[in-house]
Order: C-alpha cells, then structure tokens, then sequence
C-alpha cells in the first residue's frame, strides 16, 4: 500500500553525516582526507607503473589497473562529498544531485562485481591451464571482459535509476547517512516502492551471486589443481598468486553483504555507516596496496623505476 502523500515535493535532501560525532568532526575529517588522498594517489600510482612497465602488461595487471581505476572513481562518488559536508549546515544535497551520486555509486559498484569475476577467471586460467593461459586470455578477450563489466554495470544502475526517478518524495527529507544509498531513499519515498526494492534485489542476484558464484567455482578448480602440485615451493606460489585477489574479495562482498543483506533498524544505522565507510573508503585505499605488498613482480617493477630515475639523474 503506497504511503499517503502531502501536496509537497522535496526538491532537496539533508545528509546528517556524521553529527552522530560531534565532538570528533576534526578527527573524523582529518582522517578521510588523508584516506582519501592516500586511496588517489596508490591507485593512480598503480596504474601509471602497471602502463608504463612492458613485464606488466600482462592480463592479471590489466584487470588490476582496471580495478585501481575503479576503486579511484568509486571512492571520488561519495568521498568529497562527505569531506565538503563537514563543514556545512545544513549539509544539503538536490534531489538529482542525490540520484546520480547513486548512479555513479552503483554503477561502480557492480562493475567491481564483475572484474572480481574475471579476475578469478583470469586466475583459474593461469593455474589450471599453464600451456594454454596467452592463448584463452588473449588481449581481445581480456577487453571484451573488462569491458563488459563496465556496459553491465552501468546498464544495471540505469534500470535502478530510471525506477527511482518515478517515486515521489513528499517529506522528511533527511537522510541519516553520509551519502545517497538506495536503502534510505526508498525508505524516505512516499510512492510505492515495492516495484525498485524487486528490481534491487534482482541486480543484487545477478551481480552479487553470481560473481560469487563465478569465483567459488573458479577457486574450487584451482585449489584442485594446487593440491596435485607435488612440490611445497610449487603450491606456495601458485597460491600467493590468488591469495591478494581472495582477500578483496572477502573485505568487498563481505562488506556489501554486511550492509545490505541484513534488516535495518535505528540501532544498526550507525554500524551500517562504519560498513559503508569500510567499502566506500577503505578497501579501495587497501586493494593497491594489497596487490603491491604481496606481489613480487609489482616490487621489482617499482625498483625498475627507481633504477631509471636514478640512472637517468645521474646521466644528466
């Protein structure tokens, strides 16, 4: 039954933030903004080496400056907002502005989903298939995956976003997170939301479970495989070659998870936050360094850099 209306429409929405923290905004402020920095510069980093580097241009470190580029658009949706609220009160944002934050929030979001999935699969095939891994992964296909991605993650979010455009917003008009989340939205609509909460869990279905699904198929193969490795050094590195990709994996979808599988009520909305901060803010900060810190190549690529700087400085 859709809710009953009053001859008002919200033109413009208030984000509370984080005044739940009053006493904790010049805390909380300092710490995104160095988050936040830190999560540009890695993967900007990541993806210049990974172009600049010719041992790197191989399909894992395509999918990986694929997914750094992700990560910077995906914490650029939500993360100046935020910063620039901390500072304005009321902290309002318009209605449009409300829906493509979460368009482009989406968007993103579900495009991760999938390069996760072709990562894995990217992964089954370098461990399971050796011989034959340039010939399945070849650089035709490897763009045709990642690009992919992209057009089904955008298509999924436009569905979402042409539903949204059809509610009707009537008051309140507050929303007591730090960005627009489709959870809150449909929560503050006066139409009948029924229909985009069908469509919502339908792309989650899609995306969610079957890129899980996708990779525990993909890693069952490859843990097959490992385990038929004779040699201890042998099963060592081919597992440290999955092992930065199972633990992204694990923070993204255990994260999203977390908040959006899970009923809301009053008392979790400040947990549901911390969850949001986590993969809103913190994991595309980690996920450079994830896959820098575990990975040897990465490593080696850097000092390559360094060593031509170096000699280049000493040239001149």
């Amino acid at each position: 039954m859709a809710k009953e209306r009053n001859n008002t429409t919200v033109t413009k929405f208030i984000l509370l933030g984080f005044s739940d923290f009053p006493k904790l905004k010049i805390v909380l402020f300092t710490v995104f903004l160095g988050t936040y920095l830190l999560t540009v510069a890695w993967n900007l980093s990541l993806i210049i080496l990974i172009r600049m580097d010719s041992y790197l241009h191989t399909p894992m470190y395509f999918f990986l400056s694929n997914l750094s580029f992700i990560d910077f658009c995906y914490v650029t949706s939500t993360t100046p907002k935020m910063l620039s609220d901390f500072f304005q009160k009321p902290k309002f944002i318009s209605f449009m502005g409300c829906a493509m934050q979460y368009f482009f929030f989406s968007s993103l979001g579900l495009t991760e989903c999938c390069l996760l999935a072709a990562m894995a699969y990217d992964r089954y095939a370098a461990i399971c298939n050796p011989l034959l891994y340039t010939t399945i992964m070849s650089p035709t296909l490897c763009e045709q995956m990642v690009v992919g991605a992209y057009i089904t993650g955008i298509f999924g979010s436009l569905i979402q976003l042409c539903a949204l455009l059809q509610l009707d917003f009537c008051g309140p008009n507050i929303i007591n997170h730090f960005f627009c989340d489709l959870p809150q939205l449909l929560v503050l609509s006066c139409s009948e939301t029924f229909f985009l909460q069908l469509i919502k869990f339908v792309i989650a279905v899609i995306f969610g479970v079957t890129s899980v699904i996708i990779i525990m198929i993909s890693y069952s193969y490859i843990v097959a495989t490992i385990l038929k490795i004779s040699s201890l050094e042998g099963r060592s590195k081919a597992f440290n070659t999955c092992a930065s990709h199972l633990i992204s994996v694990t923070f993204f979808f255990g994260s999203g998870l977390f908040v959006h599988m899970h009923p809301s009520a009053d008392n979790s909305l400040s947990y549901d936050k911390m969850a949001a901060v986590f993969y809103t803010v913190v994991i595309p900060m980690l996920n450079p360094l994830i896959y820098s810190l575990r990975n040897k190549e990465i490593k080696d690529a850097l000092m390559r850099y360094k060593n031509k700087r170096v000699f280049s400085h000493c040239h001149s």
